[in-house]
């Protein structure tokens, strides 16, 4: 039997994991998007060939509703949802710090909820989707939103009790990374390189070096220690890195990310 899958909220994240679930065989027929103004779902209607509708008749429609708004939207999307959510169907939150207690209190008894927190390289099929089941989910359940959001990278299974941890980690880690790249830029202009030649040479470092960690099996100790050599440049940056405390102020950035997670899952946002 045919899978119906609705994604409520067509923002940037919404809108890559349909492009991304078509790409991967999803009939459009098959996939309902809701949308809060007439001229998105016109566009989405025209560029995707789906079906924009309410959010009640998705409900109504789909055996399987991702719920890809804001968590301070999350509450009145439940409210408007509820009356219209059979147990049957499956519930899955892309919402950061929603958790899955807070998701199934507000549907019918049993139904099957499951958390995701995905990344922003999902619009470029590169993100990493951390899942974790709630009361009701099933390993079937899991495996069908490991197949929806595989279409958009990676997918982790992790229990519930990590998924703040990994929102530091994974969620946010992107930003890391570009704050990373924005710094050597600047280090590179300073050095008399113009921004663009800085920005290149960083960029292709960190799809090298990201690609050495993936494919080579290496600990990133022994793929830094072969570009460090005695008495060389690397290890003289490095012990500036040190010197200023970079590794510190990096976990401490991490459990700041964890914390905050940890207060919008507690309704402290």
């Amino acid at each position: 039997m045919t899978q119906k899958v609705a994604v409520l909220g067509t923002g940037k994240i919404g809108e890559a994991l349909l492009s991304g679930m078509i790409r991967a065989g999803w009939a459009p027929a098959d996939l309902l998007v809701t949308t809060r103004r007439a001229e998105r779902a016109e566009e989405l209607r025209t560029r995707y060939g789906v079906d924009p509708v309410g959010n009640a008749e998705a409900a109504k429609q789909a055996d399987t509703l991702i719920l890809a708004c804001k968590p301070q939207d999350m509450g009145a999307l439940l409210d408007e949802l509820a009356p219209h959510v059979a147990p049957d169907r499956l519930v899955i939150s892309a919402a950061a710090g929603i958790t899955t207690a807070f998701i199934e209190e507000r549907l019918a008894e049993n139904t099957p909820v499951i958390r995701v927190m995905p990344n922003t390289p999902v619009l470029v099929d590169e993100g990493m989707s951390v899942i974790s089941a709630g009361t009701h989910a099933s390993r079937e359940h899991l495996t069908h939103a490991e197949d929806i959001f595989g279409a958009v990278g990676k997918t982790l299974r992790v229990p519930e009790t990590q998924q703040d941890a990994c929102t530091a980690l994974s969620g946010s880690g992107p930003a890391y990374f570009y704050y990373l790249v924005e710094a050597m830029t600047d280090a590179g202009i300073l050095l008399g390189l113009p921004r663009d030649k800085a920005h290149d040479l960083i960029v292709q470092a960190a799809i090298g070096a990201a690609v050495m960690l993936r494919d080579s099996g290496e600990h990133p100790v022994k793929l830094r220690e072969n570009v460090t050599s005695p008495a060389g440049t690397t290890i003289n940056a490095i012990r500036e890195l040190e010197n200023h405390g970079v590794r510190a102020a990096l976990i401490a950035a991490l459990e700041a990310a964890r914390d905050r997670s940890r207060q919008l899952a507690s309704g402290n946002g």
